[in-house]
C-alpha cells in the first residue's frame, strides 16, 4: 500500500470525530477547517475557492463522506509529496479525534503513550473501514511490547483473550486497542514507567522505523577528536545526537545504494573500529565491544542491501508478509470449506440413497408382516376348520369308517402344509435378522467410506505435492545438465586454445634458445677481441698515464678523455659486466 492509503487512516479518524451524530455527515464549516489543517501539515497550497466550488450551498444539509472523498483525493492527496513531517500530521489528526473518544484518567498510560499506541494501531490495522486491528496483529504487538518491557510472554492468557475476542467475530477499534494496553491486562506486575518505555521502543521500531540505537564514539572531521554520541539507525540514514533524549541532533549519515561499511583495525588507542563510506565523506566509529561492532556493521549492511534491492523497510516488509500469510490462510480455509461443502453434498446424496434403501427395506418388512398376518389368519381358519371336521368326524364316525384312509391322507397333507408354513415363518425371521445385520454393516461401510474419502483427499494432496517437487527437481536437473554441457564445451575449447598456445610458446622458446646461443657466441668473440685490445692498450706507452689534477687524487687518461674513469669505477664496471655475462638467460 502507498502513501495515500497510510494518510487516509488518520484522516478517517479525524473525519469520524467531526461526525458528532454518527450519521456519516459533517458540516461544510468543519470540513473547511479540516482541509485547511491538512494542507498546512502536508505542506501543500490551500485553495479555499476550490472547496467552495466543490461544496456549493444547497438545501440538502451537511456534506456526506461521499461528497468529501473526491475533493480530498483531487485537491489534497494527489498533491502530497513525501516532504512533510509525519509526526505533525499524525499529531493534528490525533488532536481532533482523541478528545472526543478517549479518557486516559483511568488508564496506566499517559496521553503521549496513547498517541503512540494510536499510531501503531494505524500502522497495523487492516485497509478497510471502519478501521479494526485483527487478533494476529494484536498478538504481534503484545509480544513485541512484552519483549521491550523485559517480560515473558504468557501464551495461555492470550489464548483465553483470543477466545473471548473471537465471539465478537471482528477485531478491535483504535480506542478499544488503547484501552486494552492502558488497563495493563497483559502487563501486570510492570511499573507505569516500564510500560511507557516499552510502548516508546515499539513506536520507534514500527513508526519511526528505528532499526538500531545506542551509544558509540565518533571521530570528528575537523578536530579529529573522539566524542561519544547516541546513534540511531533508520533505513536511509544514521543520525547521531548528544544524548538518548534526542533533544540535540548533531548530524546525519545518509545511506544510499553506493554506501558501504567496513571494519577497521585498532588504531589511536581505539578498538572495535569500523567506517561508513558515503558518496561525499566517510565516518569512523568506535563501538564499545566486538559484539556491538558486529551488530552495527550487520544492521547497516542490511539497510544498504535493502536500498540496493529497492525493498521496503523491515517493519513494513514484515507487515506485508503477515498480511500475505493471512490472505493465504483465508484462501486455504475457504478452499477447505468448499471441499467440506462438496463432501457434505456427496454425503447428503449418499444419505438420500441410504434413505431410499431403508425405505425399500421397510416396505419389504411391511409386506412380509402383512404376509405373516395372512398366514396366521389362514392358520386360525384351518384350525377352526380342523376342529369342525373333528366334531363332525365324532358325530359321523360310524358313517365315515370307509373314508378313514382318505381323511388320513388329507390330514397328512394338511400337517405338511402347516410344517411348510412354520418353516416359512422361521425363514422370514432369519431374513429380518439378516436385514438388521445388513443395516449395521451398511452403517459400518458408510463410516469406512467417509474415512477412506478423507484419506484419499490427504493422499491426493501429498501426491500433488510430490508431483510438484518431482517437476521442480526434473527442471533443475535439466538446467544443471545443460549448464554442465556448456561448461564442458567451454573447457574443451579453452583446452584446445591452451594446447595451441603451448605449441606456439614451445616454438618461440626454441627460437629464443637458438638466438641466445648465437648471442652468447658473439659475446665471447667480443670479449676475446676486447681483451686483446686491452692488452695492446696497456702495453702502449702514453695512452694511459697518471696525472695530478690538484687535490683530487690520481686519475687516468683513457680513450674517452682525461680522468673519464677512476680505477675503482673501472673495476666496478668490469665486475658488473662479468656478472651479467654469467647470469643464465630468462625463459621465454
Amino acid at each position: 500500500m502507498g502513501l495515500r492509503d497510510e494518510l487516509l487512516k488518520p484522516i478517517w479518524h479525524a473525519f469520524t470525530a467531526l461526525d458528532v451524530d454518527k450519521c456519516g455527515k459533517v458540516s461544510k464549516s468543519q470540513l473547511k477547517v479540516l482541509s485547511h489543517n491538512l494542507c498546512t501539515v502536508l505542506r501543500i497550497p490551500h485553495d479555499p475557492v476550490a472547496l467552495e466550488e466543490h461544496f456549493r450551498d444547497n438545501d440538502e444539509g451537511p456534506v456526506s463522506t461521499q461528497g468529501y472523498m473526491p475533493y480530498l483525493n483531487r485537491f489534497i492527496l494527489d498533491k502530497v509529496r513525501d516532504n512533510f513531517d509525519h509526526f505533525d500530521f499524525n499529531k493534528m489528526c490525533w488532536t481532533l479525534c482523541a478528545r472526543k473518544n478517549l479518557n486516559v484518567n483511568h488508564l496506566l498510560i499517559t496521553d503521549e503513550d496513547a498517541f503512540k499506541i494510536w499510531c501503531i494501531f494505524n500502522f497495523l490495522s487492516e485497509y478497510r473501514y471502519p478501521l479494526i486491528i485483527v487478533i494476529e496483529e494484536i498478538e504481534y504487538f503484545l509480544r513485541r511490547l512484552t519483549e521491550a518491557m523485559g517480560g515473558s510472554w504468557v501464551e495461555e492468557m492470550f489464548e483465553s483473550y483470543r477466545l473471548k475476542l473471537s465471539r465478537k467475530e471482528h477485531g478491535l477499534s483504535a480506542w478499544e486497542f488503547i484501552e486494552l494496553v492502558g488497563t495493563g491486562h497483559f502487563s501486570k506486575g510492570m511499573h507505569r514507567h516500564t510500560l511507557s518505555m516499552g510502548v516508546n521502543e515499539v513506536f520507534q521500531e514500527l513508526i519511526l522505523e528505528v532499526l538500531k540505537q545506542g551509544y558509540m564514539m565518533k571521530k570528528g572531521h575537523r578536530r579529529k577528536n573522539w566524542t561519544e554520541r547516541w546513534f540511531l539507525l533508520r533505513l536511509q540514514s544514521v543520525s547521531y545526537y548528544v544524548s538518548e533524549d534526542l533533544t540535540e541532533k548533531k548530524g546525519d549519515i545518509l545511506l544510499d545504494r553506493n554506501s558501504c561499511v567496513e571494519s577497521l583495525p585498532d588504531k589511536e588507542g581505539k578498538k572495535c573500529l569500523f567506517i561508513i563510506r558515503c558518496s561525499d565523506k566517510s565516518f569512523e566509529i568506535s563501538a564499545s565491544d566486538k559484539k556491538k561492532k558486529q551488530e552495527w556493521i550487520q544492521a547497516i549492511q542490511t539497510c544498504i542491501h535493502t536500498l540496493r534491492q529497492g525493498l521496503a523497510s523491515p517493519p513494513r516488509a514484515a507487515r506485508h508478509q503477515r498480511r500475505e500469510l493471512r490472505g493465504r490462510l483465508r484462501a486455504e480455509q475457504d478452499q477447505l470449506q468448499e471441499g467440506i461443502r462438496q463432501l457434505q453434498v456427496a454425503n447428503e446424496s449418499k444419505q438420500r440413497e441410504l434413505e431410499a434403501m431403508r425405505k425399500k427395506l421397510q416396505d419389504t418388512a411391511a409386506s412380509a408382516a402383512q404376509e405373516e398376518r395372512r398366514r396366521l389368519q389362514t392358520q386360525r381358519e384351518l384350525q377352526d376348520r380342523y376342529q369342525t371336521d373333528l366334531e363332525r368326524e365324532k358325530m359321523v364316525r360310524q358313517q365315515m369308517e370307509e373314508k378313514v384312509a382318505q381323511k388320513s391322507s388329507e390330514l397328512e397333507q394338511y400337517l405338511q402344509r402347516v410344517r411348510e408354513l412354520e418353516d416359512m415363518y422361521h425363514r422370514l425371521e432369519e431374513a429380518l435378522e439378516d436385514e438388521r445385520q445388513a443395516r449395521q454393516d451398511e452403517e459400518a461401510m458408510r463410516k469406512l467410506q467417509a474415512r477412506l474419502l478423507e484419506e484419499e483427499a490427504c493422499k491426493r494432496v501429498e501426491l500433488e505435492h510430490l508431483h510438484l517437487q518431482q517437476q521442480r527437481a526434473m527442471c533443475q536437473t535439466q538446467a544443471e545438465k545443460q549448464e554442465l554441457e556448456r561448461e564442458q564445451t567451454e573447457k574443451e575449447s579453452a583446452l584446445r586454445a591452451a594446447m595451441m598456445q603451448l605449441d606456439r610458446l614451445e616454438r618461440e622458446r626454441r627460437g629464443a634458445l637458438q638466438q641466445y646461443q648465437e648471442v652468447t657466441k658473439k659475446l665471447e668473440q667480443a670479449a676475446n677481441k676486447t681483451k686483446s685490445w686491452k692488452n695492446k692498450v696497456e702495453h702502449q706507452e702514453g695512452l694511459i698515464r697518471l696525472i695530478q689534477p690538484g687535490a683530487k687524487g690520481p686519475q687516468r687518461i683513457t680513450n674517452w678523455g682525461p680522468a673519464a674513469f677512476t680505477e675503482t669505477e673501472l673495476n666496478l664496471r668490469e665486475q658488473d659486466w662479468q656478472q651479467r655475462r654469467n647470469r643464465p638467460p630468462k625463459p621465454q
